[in-house]
């Protein structure tokens, strides 16, 4: 049940993002739930392998390329979607970012 809340949680998380930032937009909410899961499914199968491919650079810079590469995963997840489109990678790294604070926040109503 958690798991089902935490992805309804996300998915608002991923609207306020899009309502927030003009680079970012979502059709729905059922976009949302959809983009939601990708984003997910990514961050769980795809950022652990890079994160290894990269930790040399990420050590140099103290961690501070882990906002690139959610960036460019969070920019992958709009390319690859019809309902959730992103304009750009600056527009990408403000919206991971601003999207890691809101469900982060969101997360914390969850006992």
């Amino acid at each position: 049940m958690n798991l089902i809340l935490v992805w309804i949680l996300n998915a608002v998380a991923l609207l306020v993002v899009a309502y927030i930032l003009p680079g970012i937009s979502v059709a729905s909410f059922g976009s949302a739930l959809i983009a939601a899961l990708v984003l997910g499914l990514l961050n769980m199968l795809v950022k652990p392998v890079l994160i290894l491919l990269t930790l040399p650079i990420t050590i140099v810079t103290l961690g501070l390329f882990l906002i690139v590469l959610n960036a460019l995963l969070f920019w992958l997840a709009g390319s690859i979607l019809r309902g959730f489109q992103v304009s750009g990678f600056w527009w990408a790294a403000g919206g991971a970012i601003l999207y890691s604070i809101i469900s982060g926040l969101l997360s914390r109503i969850i006992p």
